[in-house]
C-alpha cells in the first residue's frame, strides 16, 4: 500500500494499519469414497482439525477467526478506520513531534487527525499512537497522506510523509421507478408509487437492517413491504433479511400529498422532489454501512390544459337502467376558460341529457363538479367514453375516452336459470 519511500534516514518510523474486524475461518473440505485408496483418512483428518466445527466437517465455515492479511475492500457508506503509530527508532530524544493525517479524494482534502497539538518530546523506543475514523462518502481513489515533522536533539528540523492509496467501491446498485395513480374516486389526491430495486454487488451477503424512504415536505409515505397480521406486521422478505451477492430485492412505497398540498396536486407541473432512500446494512461480523441517495425526482404527469377525473361511480350497474356518475373538471392552465360540455354515445353506453351544455367560466387552478347520467345497453365490462369539452375563448376542443369502466349485469339472469 505504501507508494512513497523516504529518501533519507529518519529518527522516527511511521507505521499505518487499517483496522477492520476479523473474518470466520474457511476451509475447503477434501473427501473421497470409502472404496478409494485413502479410505476414511480424509474424514479422520477433518474431524481432528481444530478449526472445523465438530459434527459439521463438510461445511466450509469454521468457528475460528482469522485476522486480515491484506488491506481488503472498502465500500461506500462504510467507516474507514486506521491505526497510525510513530516510533522513535533512535537512541536520542526527539522533540516537537507533529503527526498529521489527511484524506485526499477526487473532490476534497479532509483532516482526520485527532489532535493538532505537537508532542513536546519522545524518548527512545517510545511511540505516538492515534486512531482515525472516517465515513466514506465518495467512490473512487482515496489517498491517506500521513506527514510527520520533528526536531532532532541537535536542533535540526526534519519532515517526511507517506502516501497510502486505496479504492472505494460501490456496494449497492439502486434503481428506482415511479408509477402514477389516482388514489380513489372520492378524492383528487394523486398517489405516487415508488419501486426501489436494490442489488448487492459485493462478494459477501448483507443483512438489510433498514430500507426506508424519507419523503419531501410535500408528501407522506406508506411502506408496502410488510404483511399485516394482527397487531404486528411481518416483512414480505421473511424474518432473516439477508441479501446474497448479486441478488436483487424490490421495495415498494406509496406517497400521497399532504392535505395542505392536496388541492394543488392535480395542477403540479414539471419536476417534483419525492424524497430520498436511507439504506442501512451489516456485513461479516456486524460491520455497519449506510447510504443515502440523492433527492429522487419525478416528472409530474401532464394533464394538458383541462383535467377530467371521476369523483363517484358505481362498480356494478343494471342493463338498460340509468345510473349516475360525478365528474370533476380542473383548469390546469394559467388562463380563464369558457367551457361547453358535449356528450357522444357509443355502441354500449348512452348519455342521458342535453349535449352542448354551457358550463360557464373556469379560472386557473379552479375545479367544477358536474353530475351526469348514463344508460348501458350491453352486458359485461364496458368502457365509459365520449365526453368532449370545448373552450369557446380559444375554440379548442378536448376529448376524453376510456374515462372509467363499469360492470353491466342483467338483474333477471342468474346462473341457476
Amino acid at each position: 500500500m505504501d507508494v512513497n519511500q523516504a529518501k533519507q534516514e529518519h529518527l522516527l518510523a511511521l507505521k499505518v494499519m487499517r483496522l477492520t474486524k476479523p473474518t470466520l475461518f474457511t476451509n475447503m473440505p477434501v473427501t473421497c469414497e470409502d472404496r478409494d485408496l485413502p479410505g476414511d483418512l480424509f474424514s479422520q483428518l477433518m474431524k481432528n482439525d481444530p478449526s472445523i466445527i465438530k459434527g459439521a466437517e463438510m461445511l466450509m465455515l469454521g468457528e475460528m477467526l482469522t485476522l486480515p492479511q491484506n488491506f481488503g475492500n472498502i465500500f461506500l457508506g462504510e467507516t474507514f478506520s486506521s491505526y497510525i503509530s510513530v516510533h522513535n527508532d533512535s537512541n536520542q530524544v526527539v522533540k516537537d513531534i507533529l503527526v498529521k493525517a489527511d484524506l485526499q479524494t477526487s473532490s476534497q482534502r479532509l483532516n482526520l487527525s485527532a489532535s493538532s497539538a505537537a508532542v513536546s518530546e519522545l524518548q527512545p523506543d517510545c511511540c505516538i499512537d492515534d486512531v482515525i475514523h472516517h465515513e466514506v462518502k465518495e467512490i473512487g481513489t482515496h489517498i491517506l497522506v500521513c506527514a510527520v515533522s520533528y526536531t532532532t536533539g541537535s536542533g535540526e528540523k526534519m519532515y517526511f510523509r507517506k502516501f497510502f492509496k486505496f479504492q472505494v467501491l460501490k456496494p449497492l446498485d439502486v434503481k428506482t421507478k415511479f408509477y402514477n395513480a389516482e388514489s380513489d374516486l372520492s378524492s383528487v389526491t394523486d398517489e405516487v408509487f415508488l419501486e426501489a430495486q436494490i442489488q448487492n454487488i459485493t462478494t459477501s451477503p448483507m443483512f438489510m437492517e433498514k430500507v426506508s424512504l424519507e419523503p419531501s415536505m410535500m408528501y407522506s409515505v406508506t411502506e408496502l413491504n410488510s404483511v399485516t397480521a394482527g397487531e404486528d406486521g411481518e416483512s414480505t422478505f421473511g424474518k432473516m433479511s439477508y441479501l446474497q451477492p448479486m441478488d436483487t430485492r424490490q421495495y415498494l412505497y406509496c406517497l400521497r400529498p399532504k392535505p395542505e398540498f392536496a388541492e394543488k396536486a392535480g395542477v403540479i407541473k414539471g419536476v417534483t422532489v419525492i424524497g430520498k432512500l436511507d439504506i442501512v446494512w451489516k456485513t461479516n461480523l456486524g460491520e455497519r454501512g449506510r447510504l443515502q441517495t440523492s433527492q429522487l425526482q419525478r416528472m409530474a404527469p401532464g394533464y394538458g390544459d383541462v383535467r377530467l377525473s371521476l369523483e363517484y361511480i358505481q362498480d356494478t350497474v343494471n342493463i338498460e337502467e340509468p345510473f349516475d356518475i360525478t365528474c370533476k373538471i380542473t383548469n390546469c392552465s394559467e388562463r380563464t376558460m369558457d367551457l361547453v360540455l358535449e356528450m357522444c354515445n357509443s355502441r354500449s353506453i348512452h348519455w342521458c341529457g342535453v349535449s352542448g351544455r354551457q358550463l360557464g367560466k373556469l379560472g386557473p387552478s379552479a375545479s367544477l363538479s358536474i353530475p351526469l347520467r348514463l344508460l348501458a345497453s350491453v352486458q359485461g365490462l364496458q368502457s365509459i367514453s365520449g365526453l368532449r369539452l370545448t373552450d369557446t375563448f380559444l375554440k379548442r376542443t378536448y376529448e376524453y375516452d376510456d374515462i372509467a369502466q363499469v360492470c353491466v349485469v342483467c338483474p333477471f339472469w342468474s346462473p341457476e336459470s
